[in-house]
């Protein structure tokens, strides 16, 4: 069984615990690498060709005009080959109460039919918010698992974690 690791992150100034910080890497980064030490694969960063401001403020600013306006940026690149994966896991930081609009771009293009999406998502306190049924309206033919909601700020201790998820989630 084949398994790609596509996540979106961002480092940069980011809210964490309260405070906005610069990250040396994005927390959805480190979360992926994590799991990717967990279940090989390979490994692909989803990133829009344009770039988010890396003031925290206009970022989230920019990323909500650009979810409610429903734009999907163009992507920098797009994995060669989606069809010898079976297993995606989706990784990405909770914007505006789902995916940052790139995701939404990616798993448009691709669609995942029959494929099974495992989502896992960093967050400072609002969970998965709705990314679990907007990647099951997004992708209706692919075989959407739990997702694993994980603290941005304690993500460097996520291990644990992870591994329960992986164990869970198996087929």
């Amino acid at each position: 069984m084949a398994t790609l690791i596509a996540y979106f992150s961002r480092a940069g100034y980011n809210y964490v615990n309260g405070n906005i910080i610069p990250l040396k890497e994005g927390n959805t980064k480190i979360a992926a690498e994590k799991l990717h030490s967990l279940v090989g694969g390979d490994m692909f960063e989803i990133a829009q060709t344009q770039d988010y401001s890396d003031d925290y403020r206009e970022c989230v600013a920019q990323a909500k005009k650009d979810y409610l306006e429903g734009v999907r940026p163009e992507l920098k690149a797009y994995p060669e080959n989606i069809e010898k994966y079976d297993r995606i896991y989706l990784g990405y930081p909770n914007y505006c109460g789902t995916m940052p609009v790139a995701v939404f771009a990616f798993l448009e293009k691709y669609g995942f039919t029959g494929k099974t999406i495992l989502p896992f998502c960093t967050n400072e306190g609002s969970g998965m918010g709705k990314s679990e049924r907007d990647i099951r309206n997004t992708c209706p033919d692919a075989i959407l698992k739990e997702g694993l909601p994980l603290h941005g700020a304690d993500v460097q201790n996520c291990d644990s974690q992870l591994k329960e998820w992986v164990e869970r989630t198996k087929d």
